[in-house]
């Protein structure tokens, strides 16, 4: 059972409105159909995942943006998981440090960028600098506004080396963000997971809303397409990025390396 992922792709040119985007669609499927689906899946990225390791052609670079609590770390544990954490990174990107913020705003982000063979996944991601800094005014806008151009121009940069790009914004609406929210102040586990802070972002929820907009229009590249993720329910939202990152997996047609020179013949006693 695969769905038309092409209507989640936002094609370079397209101006995005969230609105038009319903972030509590499932594409008519039940919960049971999803995870049989999501199961068979996760066999499939655990195996491609080792045709991109053993063949060292590609890198690909996952990238996670949304609003607190649209999933991106429960992304991280219930789709990135497929893969063999030998080949597996994660990055999370939170306020920059000091040293980080005494280079360009992209340093730290191309240290992070993984080698050919490897998946990386950013948790937050160089769009925090034209996101978070928009909206909290921490540049001028002339400042900002020049990053898109430069974002465009790194993730070139990285898919012209064979690092393939796919960069998903989960959308979740605010009715169901107050209500996990909510659930985090009543489940002690998740007491943790609550920031004051994510409240004062909440507040400001329209000006995220067309930040996201204005980046998603103008960072969707062919080499680096944006996927626009329902994210309501954890359990479609999951399926999505998962056959989306099977179908990006399959298109570069790896092959597993041949045997070494001189291997031909061997006889193990």
């Amino acid at each position: 059972m695969e769905m038309n992922t092409k209507r989640f792709l936002v094609r370079p040119g397209d101006t995005v409105s969230l609105a038009d985007h319903d972030p509590a669609e499932t594409g008519g499927l039940t919960k049971k159909e999803a995870k049989e689906a999501l199961t068979q899946l996760r066999l499939e990225l655990n195996e491609l995942q080792e045709l991109l390791y053993a063949s060292e052609e590609h890198a690909l670079l996952i990238v996670l943006q949304g609003m607190d609590t649209s999933g991106k770390d429960g992304v991280i544990k219930h789709v990135i998981t497929a893969f063999n954490p030998q080949g597996c990174q994660v990055t999370g990107f939170k306020v920059p440090t000091s040293e980080e913020l005494a280079h360009d705003f992209l340093w730290r982000v191309h240290r992070a960028v993984p080698r050919r063979g490897m998946v990386g996944i950013f948790n937050r991601s160089h769009y925090e600098d034209v996101v978070v800094v928009r909206v909290e005014g921490l540049a001028a806008e002339k400042v900002w506004r020049k990053r898109y151009g430069m974002i465009n121009d790194f993730e070139r940069l990285l898919a012209g080396n064979n690092v393939v790009i796919r960069k998903f914004f989960l959308h979740i609406s605010k009715e169901e963000q107050r209500d996990r929210l909510q659930d985090r102040l009543k489940n002690k586990r998740d007491h943790w997971k609550f920031r004051v802070g994510d409240l004062k972002a909440r507040a400001r929820w329209d000006d995220y809303m067309a930040a996201y907009e204005e980046a998603l229009s103008r960072c969707s590249l062919e080499e680096a397409p944006w996927y626009i993720i329902p994210a309501d329910k954890k359990w479609y939202r999951n399926l999505v990025i998962s056959q989306i990152l099977a179908e990006t997996l399959r298109s570069l047609d790896m092959k597993w390396p041949a045997l070494e020179p001189g291997a031909e013949g061997i006889q193990i006693i």
